[in-house]
């Protein structure tokens, strides 16, 4: 047989009253302190039955510092005649009512939603990092390390950032470009004239920083892209762990002492001076990796050539194809997804793998799962 709490504490009350058993014996009985059996017995005596038994909410009476209702009231008020936020009415409130004790920015945010007066913001989505695989080469031209090495300022007082780009599996220094900054059109002129002149890799490895990712969906820029479209992989490492590339970052040790101290006065002697590092760096420099051997003696040029059209990217028949808008937006039925302005004019494929889930790939990528249930995109892919 089953009983609610109610009933048992009426049916301890009762018994009590009985005089039949003492409250020891009946504490026993129901496991109960005597301390909670005396305060049922006190509501049965005060309270009527169908109130005595049942639990009371725990709500404090009072609250000594809960704003009072006239300021409450002053900031509503304020609220409907501004439209502000917290910060600005507190600003305000203090002009007009000097005196008045001023509640705290997230108590006026709390009365602003208490009154339904708060415009929430959408949450911005929080992609997982994707991680990144060890970095094992067993032949030239499968992954190229890439960074930009710490800025400086040459004589000039201007500041040079110095893109390096390394073979892993060789060691040699492919570029290093004295750039005047880290725009996405400058590092892709930089890009494209190594990739014209040592072909294509399999894949880069930089950091997180711009122009390689973003905060956007898999990290994507344009840069990110355009490497996609020559079918080029992307791997990032770990926010704040240079240590996975650390070939190429103790590269930039020796970048930094041979070829930046002291610096040049201009952008083209800067340049000069780099290639004359490069130069040494892969000619003359053995290596204890490579067994003495110098860069130069284990590196050949990639045998996938530049394309100088990009592909178009071509989705089999059970892909549905959608075009992303310039507001980096693709359409489905009647709902807009935001993806990345990255893309932008860009075609994706949508196949659909469970019921209302699709996978959107770009190219031969998976970019993230599609919920057409809720209109967003959903996984953990960045």
């Amino acid at each position: 047989m089953e009983t609610s709490k109610e009933e048992q504490r009426w049916k301890f009350v009762d018994e009590l009253a009985s005089g039949l058993w003492s409250v020891t014996e009946l504490c026993a009985r129901y496991g109960v302190s005597r301390t909670t059996a005396y305060k049922w017995l006190r509501r049965a005596r005060a309270e009527p039955p169908e109130t005595a038994y049942r639990d009371h909410s725990r709500k404090p009476c009072t609250c000594p510092h809960r704003t009072p209702a006239d300021v409450e009231a002053q900031l509503l008020k304020l609220r409907a005649q501004y439209g502000w936020g917290a910060k600005k009415l507190l600003q305000v409130l203090a002009r007009q009512s000097p005196r008045v004790a001023r509640p705290a920015r997230s108590t006026v945010n709390a009365i602003l939603d208490r009154h339904g007066k708060l415009r929430k913001q959408r949450r911005r989505p929080h992609w997982v990092h994707p991680g990144v695989a060890p970095l094992a080469t067993t032949r030239p031209n499968q992954v190229w390390p890439a960074d930009f090495k710490g800025q400086f300022r040459l004589q000039t007082g201007e500041y040079c950032y110095p893109l390096t780009v390394t073979d892993h599996y060789s060691r040699k220094l492919l570029a290093c470009r004295a750039l005047s900054s880290t725009a996405t059109d400058t590092a892709m002129q930089a890009f494209r004239t190594l990739f014209r002149a040592s072909g294509l890799p399999e894949a880069i490895r930089t950091d997180n920083g711009a122009p390689f990712a973003s905060r956007a969906i898999r990290g994507l820029t344009p840069l990110s892209v355009w490497w996609m479209q020559l079918g080029i992989v992307h791997q990032r490492i770990h926010p704040a762990s240079p240590h996975e590339n650390g070939q190429h970052e103790r590269m930039h040790r020796d970048l930094k002492r041979e070829a930046t101290r002291p610096p040049a006065s201009t952008y083209r002697g800067q340049q000069q001076t780099f290639d004359r590092f490069r130069r040494r760096f892969n000619d003359e420099r053995p290596h204890d990796a490579l067994d003495g051997a110098v860069p130069s003696e284990r590196w050949a040029p990639s045998p996938r050539p530049y394309p100088e059209r990009v592909p178009t990217p071509i989705y089999p028949g059970r892909l549905e194809v959608r075009t992303v808008s310039s507001a980096g937006a693709f359409r489905f039925k009647d709902t807009d997804v935001f993806i990345s302005t990255a893309l932008r004019d860009e075609s994706l494929g949508l196949e659909q793998v469970d019921d209302g889930i699709w996978n959107v790939v770009y190219y031969t990528t998976l970019l993230a799962k599609f919920s057409e249930r809720s209109g967003e995109l959903i996984g953990e892919i960045l």
